[in-house]
């Protein structure tokens, strides 16, 4: 059988012999179809690779971007957050002059309320508030004889009967995951529990107040209040004269809170100061006894 074949020559240089090699195509053909199978998989590997070299640019490029976009959201947020605590503060000091002339002033707005998810009073709760301002001791001149009837006023009672859930000084913030400083104590206690004031005083603002929520803050005089916050529920008015142990509220979840809670807050000359040194040796407000039988 008559086979097809190649004929390479090949001469030696020093002694100018000429060699024949015998190559059959077959062999040929196949040294061809191996090396294109060659290019075809050295292309294939080199163009991989490339298009793994573009997609791991275009993910650090991505992830740049999501790590700028977060920081600019931590920077709005704390921005935010400043914003909230200087509105608080404003809206403290308008109670404080509303409560000096025994007067009552709370101004929300449609969008203040639909952002925290709350709705209008209804035709009922309108009318107990009514019957609540006809009964509510209220007092003008609550300012000036404030020194005449008032015995306790240092923070000497636990407003609730709860578990200390977080402490005064920085903490991690439950929304953004930063460190941030806590101004008071978190009592986890259920949603509805009564709160009770922690000493003497007149009530410097009761309503909502940003982060904090329904807002009850207690003047007790000398550059001294408490703050009860994330209310659900508030039983007392600016103005208003109340004695260690009344019941100002109950427990909530409104405002920047996670799970129902009490934040207590002792401030000093305006400054937050840490309430375990007046709850070491304080009391739970149940077992408490009033001084008067009023």
């Amino acid at each position: 059988m008559k086979q097809n074949y190649f004929i390479v020559v090949v001469a030696h240089s020093l002694h100018g012999r000429l060699r024949r090699l015998h190559i059959p195509q077959q062999v040929v053909y196949g040294v061809v179809a191996l090396a294109l199978l060659g290019c075809v998989s050295l292309f294939g590997f080199v163009s991989s690779y490339a298009r793994m070299v573009w997609k791991v640019g275009n993910y650090n490029s991505l992830r740049q971007e999501a790590e700028s976009l977060r920081a600019r959201y931590q920077k709005l947020e704390k921005v935010n957050s400043q914003t909230e605590e200087h509105l608080a503060t404003l809206q403290l000091y308008a109670s404080q002059v509303s409560a000096a002339y025994g007067l009552k002033s709370k101004v929300e707005g449609p969008d203040d309320i639909a952002s925290e998810g709350r709705l209008a009073p209804t035709y009922k709760e309108t009318l107990e508030e009514y019957q609540f301002l006809k009964s509510a001791n209220l007092s003008q001149h609550s300012w000036r004889n404030v020194g005449l009837w008032q015995k306790n006023t240092l923070p000497s009672l636990w407003p609730v009967n709860g578990r200390l859930l977080s402490g005064f000084g920085v903490r991690t913030d439950p929304f953004s995951g930063e460190g941030t400083f806590h101004k008071g104590v978190d009592l986890g206690v259920p949603f509805g529990t009564p709160v009770h004031v922690s000493a003497d005083g007149v009530v410097l603002f009761a309503g909502y107040s940003a982060g904090y929520g329904e807002l009850v803050v207690v003047n007790h005089g000398r550059s001294l209040q408490t703050c009860y916050a994330h209310l659900s529920r508030i039983d007392v008015l600016a103005g208003q004269e109340v004695r260690r142990s009344d019941v100002i509220g109950r427990v909530g979840q409104t405002g920047r809170a996670t799970a129902p809670h009490l934040h207590y807050e002792v401030r000093m000359g305006g400054q937050a100061v840490p309430p375990s040194k007046y709850m070491a040796k304080a009391p739970i407000a149940d077992t408490a006894k009033k001084d008067f039988p009023f």
